[in-house]
């Protein structure tokens, strides 16, 4: 029981979620009613991407550790968020092209592509491409953000460290800051761990969900781009569509797709 002068009887539901901040936080530039959807849902997505770092960081952790378990509730929490946020471009395709158009001249030089924090989830499942530095200044804190996760163990490694802690001859101490490159020898081990069948091939499995609902996400992405923009140059002077398009199909795992037509 909380006294009359205790500070936590001060906290309510607005106050915890710091609500007053967060519904203060959208600011349409123009007068169209379907801005403030479109800030929305990309404000959205910025707290899910946060999520989604925030549980791979964790899954790090028990990956490194060993933990099938731990680390299997962990991936089933990221797939789930994952699928929530391509849930979400149903919503901003609700918005006609022309909808959008009606504020698009406001957004000026910002883009999606600035996203720092889907740029560092990239990082953190393997990306290693310094052209994305280009959006964010030096010395800036969102490139330092990238760069570190850049220099880390990607999340297939801390999966590399527990296939060994699983007693799989993998090698493991990779120079993290190369991209991840498919490899004959570690298909050989993957070959082993799915004929095995125990807790490593499932969590292998979840992976591979992952890797499947990133490629899912770009998909949809690059097909509402071409639903409201058509192959127009996207805002900040990106290329658009056809941007995205170049980024369909690359997997951030690639050795355990290449292992399934050995299954």
């Amino acid at each position: 029981m909380t006294g009359i002068d205790d500070p936590r009887a001060a906290l309510s539901y607005t106050s915890y979620l710091a609500l007053d901040e967060v519904l203060a936080a959208q600011r349409p530039r123009s007068d169209e009613h379907d801005e403030l959807l479109f800030i929305v849902i990309h404000q959205v997505y910025e707290l899910w991407f946060k999520q989604i770092l925030h549980e791979a960081a964790f899954l790090q952790e028990h990956l490194a550790a060993g933990s099938t378990a731990h680390s299997m509730r962990t991936l089933r929490r990221i797939l789930t968020v994952l699928k929530v946020v391509v849930a979400q471009i149903d919503v901003l395709e609700t918005m006609t092209p022309s909808q959008f158009t009606g504020f698009r001249a406001r957004l000026d030089a910002s883009s999606g592509f600035q996203s720092a924090q889907f740029r560092e989830l990239e990082a953190v499942l393997g990306r290693r491409d310094e052209r994305v530095f280009a959006h964010y200044p030096a010395g800036g804190e969102q490139r330092a953000r990238i760069s570190a996760a850049m220099r880390r163990p990607s999340v297939f490694d801390s999966f590399l460290t527990y296939l060994a802690g699983h007693g799989y001859p993998v090698r493991t101490g990779r120079d993290v800051t190369a991209p991840l490159q498919p490899s004959a020898e570690l298909q050989e081990v993957l070959l082993k761990v799915y004929q095995d069948d125990g807790g490593p091939s499932t969590v292998a499995e979840c992976l591979v969900d992952l890797d499947e609902g990133m490629q899912e996400w770009r998909y949809r992405h690059v097909k509402m781009v071409e639903r409201t923009i058509g192959d127009k140059t996207g805002t900040g002077g990106s290329s658009g569509a056809n941007y995205l398009r170049a980024t369909l199909f690359q997997p951030m795992f690639p050795d355990l797709w290449a292992v399934r037509s050995r299954l």
